[in-house]
């Protein structure tokens, strides 16, 4: 929606499905809002008031300085995302199953495939599986690594077309040769369930207003917070990384939850001392082992999104693929520190994929009008 050269924000004006009320009484059916604890963003937005005294957490106390001291648990508890994931993915089939029954249409998710990485068809390969389980139909576009940006873009049209479609992600990365920034931007915003497009990160930074998606791995980390009982509200949070997909969407979701957030990046000084600060810590640098223990403050809470494979000596036969998932925090350091950390892999992984689902779920209700 350009306006004089620049993206104005969606308003619960423009778009009918962000507005309270949209549907009927007549409606056959209420769906559940069980399935995830995170609230909508709009329920979270409260007025700043600096004047006021801050309220000190319950779980919190006073030295005789004065500064508050967090309490600690170095029970060193271990977030099962898989878990988690397998909860809420079991809440999404259900979901769908009366979709089914009440609309005789389920929730469809399309990829498009740029390349042969072998990373990449694993990920997307998971994406399928995950979709006939919850009962959802997908489809797949696999385009050369050499392709054109008109051919990718011709993909995504017809998928935008499709109404059978609800939710289209392009897989990344993308070979060099091809902008990214323009092929998403041809995503149809309201199919976009990877939360990339413009409008969707523009409205995730604006208090009043709420994004249509948001991206599906910063929403698994909060996601994995609020389903272990972790408050948010007030922590002192830092998110390592500032990437479009993680880090930048990770800190404007926390801080939409009322944390204090610090967003750390290669030219950040002295990066271990503001780790040491940090209640909540969320790394997606995408280097292996880069926070050590002793970046960690005692009882602090860790989510590692990093997913990096190291190879393995040929003589180590642990692994079939000759090499082993290591994440940004090296573990065995971070676990007898942090409070609760989650596991790469079986931590962040298949939250991100539990959301996609989540996503392209919801995409599909409002597409079919149901509360």
């Amino acid at each position: 929606m350009p306006v004089g050269g620049r993206m104005r924000p969606i308003l619960p004006s423009t778009l009918p499905w962000l507005r309270k009320g949209v549907l009927r009484p007549s409606t056959p059916r209420a769906f559940s809002n069980h399935i995830i604890k995170s609230p909508s963003l709009l329920s979270l937005d409260l007025a700043d008031s600096w004047s006021s005294m801050w309220p000190r957490d319950r779980s919190t106390q006073m030295n005789r300085d004065g500064k508050l001291i967090f309490s600690i648990n170095l029970t060193g508890k271990i977030i099962d995302g898989k878990a988690i994931a397998n909860r809420i993915t079991s809440g999404i089939a259900l979901e769908v199953k009366s979709m089914e029954k009440l609309v005789r249409k389920v929730p469809g998710l399309a990829v498009i495939i740029v390349g042969q990485r072998r990373d990449s068809q694993t990920y997307v390969r998971n994406k399928m599986i995950a979709c006939k389980e919850v009962g959802m139909k997908f489809k797949m576009i696999t385009l050369a690594e050499d392709c054109s940006e008109s051919e990718v873009c011709k993909a995504l049209h017809q998928f935008n077309g499709d109404p059978s479609i609800h939710g289209i992600i392009v897989q990344l990365p993308l070979p060099q040769n091809l902008d990214e920034a323009k092929i998403l931007n041809n995503i149809s915003l309201e199919k976009d369930v990877d939360g990339f497009h413009p409008l969707n990160i523009g409205n995730l930074t604006m208090q009043g207003v709420e994004p249509l998606f948001i991206s599906c791995t910063p929403k698994g980390c909060i996601e994995l917070l609020l389903q272990s009982g972790i408050d948010i509200m007030g922590k002192n949070a830092v998110v390592i990384g500032k990437s479009n997909i993680v880090g930048l969407p990770a800190a404007l979701l926390l801080q939409r939850h009322h944390a204090t957030v610090t967003i750390l990046h290669p030219f950040t000084r002295n990066p271990e001392h503001i780790c040491r600060e940090a209640d909540i810590l969320i790394a997606a640098a995408g280097v292996p082992n880069l926070v050590r223990g002793s970046w960690l403050k005692p009882g602090a809470v860790v989510v590692d999104v990093g997913t990096n494979p190291v190879e393995l000596n040929w003589q180590d036969g642990s692994s079939e693929h000759g090499y082993h998932l290591v994440g940004d925090v090296c573990f065995e350091e971070a676990a007898g520190i942090a409070s609760a950390i989650t596991p790469v892999p079986g931590g962040v992984g298949p939250m991100t994929v539990a959301m996609l689902l989540y996503n392209t779920f919801e995409s599909a209700k409002r597409a079919f009008k149901l509360k």
